[in-house]
């Protein structure tokens, strides 16, 4: 088997590496096509069209997918119509790179490193130095040398899980990349990330991204926080934290993100298109052309492959380019990131290019028309056999001194793996570290404020404006010294008092202008402006997906979902939301609080849709801390905390009492994210007699069991009720001490018999709880069905005080 590894790998690196030769169709005439044949043919129907070009016809290679052939003068024609660029300044772009030995020799050894590093990955997954999945880059060199050779440091950059590549070019360290792949605890992140998730803050390279088109909205989220910056006046110190200093004046950041053609048909790049032509967004999209979708023909698939006039509909414009020319490539390429940076808004650039390996090492490459392509295109669409003839040719190198580029290039390559395969593996208390940013036990009335609050908020918030929300804080806070606040105008208060003493806060939500459903984002915008507070798109993937690239790079959004259950829509951003603090080995911090109303109240009649328990289905994500609230004191104290935490916080509201429960709060108080409430304590007597039991639960149930409690009394028993204010992580102390006393436990759950809340902390008590229990526990949860509208039917369904009250009754009475 060893043997056999070794063999493979050393075929693909012998079959993508570059030589000095001419290539197979030297000689004979390069084989190109004009834009009609293509379009004529079966096999490229729905393959992207380009330019008109005049290149001699000939016959199609044995490839479903020919090659375009552009010449650079194509290109300038792309320019000058869609950027508006003048042939002079076409020109200057071509001269810059043509004109210039030492761009050249850059660009070089950009495709070498690319192509050397990924030979080098191959070697060592064959060895099972290198574990999990793994997706090779070779063939598509020509996109990280125009990444190394046009995009800055400060540009914030987002891949998905192709990215090695991405990452050295963006001037991650090689060594450090290489030791993530070989889970070594010098790598990027720690080991905690691996091939599919490179990370680096020191180059703002932020992802590798698995989840197909997940990292645009990501995108978009960073594009923004070049905005916030500057209209904040505030930037990143030496740690990559906010300091009140402006960006410079000449601040030209960026944000780049890499997806696949295949990827690109995903509906996210629509949204992504749209946000950043609204807010005209400092963001390039660059489009990874290699048709194939995974391994299948991406025009099996889709019928429009090109990505790059999809902006149109939006006003941004989008240059094509041949991969096979790296410096072609370079050109253009600078070009359309130089029209970013000018503030002209958003762009696209689709690099038309061939990978020469599957999707992974693994890949069994069975799909249409694959091995075949492969074969011709490592022999006939190379990028460094292409660059290596022309410029030999041309006289600018000698192959000596390609040689000598190359040879140097590889040594880097060989340290890379030398200093990963002597490195050490990370220490397995590091898995548990890197959980939360913020320990759970955390108090957020210790976190100070930033020092530069009042200095932002008087040069971005007019006197009137600020008057105006002083005086609405001021009338809610009325409100809740008289005990008439709700839930929902006590989270709005939350909101302004953390939006006013950290101005990195920001808010995503859809009818945000209107306050929303329960007034949570009132007076926001209003206030803070749409930089700040953000109306967004009916699609909460989106919007959350913006949070996340947002928090990434300095800010605090909050998220208000309306209704939480909307929430579905965003479950690949919460689940990477979830997972970054650890995934990135620490390096960036997730702050960001999602709010919203939830839970399935009795006789609610709002359907199945608007009745499933979200708060169960996030509880399996890594890294959310999960709260709820029934009253406004908790709903206050909790959002404070979250807005400061420096994770992914979830608050859930109860729909039905969003207006209806009103009281007091404990102003200016964090309460914390990891402690129930004890709201009702058994009487000394019922806990002699053996009558007390222990009630658990939250949101509406709260309200159910407090309405029955006076009826259990008078039955003769009692309750312990406690409310689990923290679904994540449990306050398992809490319970212990009230089973101490009781013995007994009742759970009433606004979540299914199966996968829900009440099933997770059931096992829990079990496991670890089992001894202080007289009687095994009583859940009473939502029936798997889905919740009726009508009231009749939903009584199978849903659970409710009455059910508490038998409960009690049986477990006093030994009937389980």
């Amino acid at each position: 088997m060893i043997f056999a590894r070794y063999a493979v790998a050393a075929a693909l690196c012998a079959a993508t590496s570059s030589a000095f030769i001419a290539p197979n169709n030297a000689g004979h005439g390069v084989k190109t096509f004009s834009a009609s044949q293509r379009v004529a043919s079966p096999l490229t129907a729905a393959t992207l069209s380009a330019p008109e070009t005049e290149t001699a016809e000939a016959d199609a290679p044995n490839a479903m997918r020919p090659p375009v052939n552009l010449a650079w003068g194509d290109v300038s024609d792309q320019l000058m119509n869609a950027f508006g660029y003048s042939q002079a300044e076409v020109d200057m772009y071509d001269g810059e790179v043509e004109n210039s030995k030492e761009n050249l020799m850059q660009i070089y050894k950009a495709l070498q490193l690319a192509r050397g590093f990924e030979n080098a990955c191959n070697q060592q997954y064959m060895q099972g130095k290198i574990r999990g999945f793994m997706h090779l880059d070779n063939g598509q060199e020509s996109i990280p040398a125009f990444v190394d050779y046009a995009i800055k440091n400060g540009d914030k950059k987002y891949s998905y899980y192709r990215e090695h590549t991405h990452a050295i070019a963006s001037g991650v360290d090689a060594g450090e990349v290489m030791a993530e792949l070989f889970m070594k605890e010098t790598g990027t992140c720690k080991g905690a990330g691996g091939s599919m998730h490179i990370f680096d803050k020191s180059t703002y390279f932020q992802g590798g991204w698995a989840l197909v088109s997940e990292q645009l909205p990501y995108a978009g989220g960073a594009a923004k926080s070049i905005l916030l910056d500057r209209k904040l006046a505030i930037s990143d110190d030496e740690k990559y934290e906010k300091q009140d200093v402006a960006p410079p004046a000449d601040d030209d950041r960026i944000s780049i993100v890499f997806v696949g053609e295949g990827g690109a048909q995903n509906g996210r790049t629509a949204e992504l298109l749209n946000s950043a032509a609204k807010d005209n967004l400092p963001l390039l999209l660059i489009v990874i052309d290699n048709g194939r979708a995974i391994n299948t023909f991406t025009g099996d698939v889709a019928t429009n492959g090109k990505v790059y006039e999809q902006g149109k509909h939006y006003g941004v414009p989008g240059l094509f380019v041949d991969g096979h020319d790296a410096a072609d490539v370079a050109k253009g390429g600078k070009a359309v990131v130089d029209y970013v940076r000018s503030g002209k808004g958003p762009a696209i650039l689709q690099v038309h290019t061939y990978r020469f390996n599957g999707h992974s090492p693994a890949d069994p490459e069975h799909e249409r028309g694959r091995k075949d392509e492969k074969a011709w295109a490592r022999s006939d669409q190379d990028p460094i056999k292409k660059f290596e003839e022309k410029y030999t040719a041309s006289g600018v190198f000698t192959e000596d001194e390609l040689k000598a580029a190359k040879k140097e290039v590889l040594a880097d390559v060989k340290a890379a793996v030398k200093f990963a395969d002597e490195s050490p593996m990370p220490p397995v208390e590091l898995a548990k570290e890197l959980e939360y940013p913020d320990a759970p036990d955390t108090d957020y009335n210790n976190k100070p404020a930033p020092a530069f609050a009042d200095a932002v908020n008087a040069r971005t918030i007019s006197p009137e404006k600020m008057a105006t929300v002083t005086a609405h804080i001021d009338s809610l806070r009325e409100k809740a010294k008289a005990g008439d606040i709700s839930i929902g105008d006590a989270i709005n208060l939350a909101i302004h008092e953390e939006m006013l003493r950290d101005p990195t806060t920001t808010i995503h939500a859809e009818d945000l202008q209107a306050g929303s459903s329960y007034d949570i984002p009132k007076l926001t915008q209003q206030t803070y402006g749409q930089i700040r507070a953000a109306d967004e798109i009916i699609d909460e993937g989106h919007f959350i997906g913006k949070a996340l690239g947002e928090g990434m790079n300095g800010y605090r959004p909050i998220v208000e979902l309306m209704n939480t259950n909307f929430g579905i829509f965003g479950m690949a951003e919460l689940s990477s939301a979830g997972n970054t603090y650890a995934t990135t080995g620490g390096q960036f911090d997730m702050p960001m609080t999602i709010v919203g109303a939830g839970g399935t109240a009795p006789n609610q009649a709002l359907g199945a849709e608007h009745s499933q328990p979200f708060h169960a289905y996030v509880m399996g994500i890594p890294g959310l801390k999960i709260c709820t609230a029934s009253s406004p004191d908790a709903a206050y104290g909790i959002t404070k905390s979250m807005i400061r935490d420096n994770g992914p916080c979830f608050l859930f509201a109860p729909v039905k009492m969003m207006k209806e429960s009103k009281g007091t709060l404990d102003l200016d108080v964090c309460a914390p994210l990891n402690k129930a409430a004890l709201l009702h304590e058994a009487s000394a007597e019922a806990v002699a007699s053996g009558g007390a039991v222990t009630v658990l639960t939250y949101l509406h149930g709260v309200k159910e069991a407090q309405l029955v409690t006076d009826e259990i009394m008078e039955e003769g028993f009692d309750i312990d009720l406690i409310e689990l204010r923290s679904l994540k992580p449990l306050d398992m102390d809490t319970i212990r001490t009230s089973l101490e006393r009781t013995h007994k436990l009742v759970i009433l759950d606004e979540s299914t018999q199966s996968g829900g809340v009440g099933a997770t902390v059931s096992a829990r008590i079990n496991e670890e709880l089992f001894d202080l229990l007289d009687a095994p526990v009583k859940r009473l949860c939502m029936d798997d069905a889905p919740v009726p509208y009508a009231s009749t039917m939903e009584l199978a369904v849903v659970k409710r005080g009455s059910d508490v009250v038998q409960g009690v009754f049986d477990l006093c009475t030994g009937q389980y």
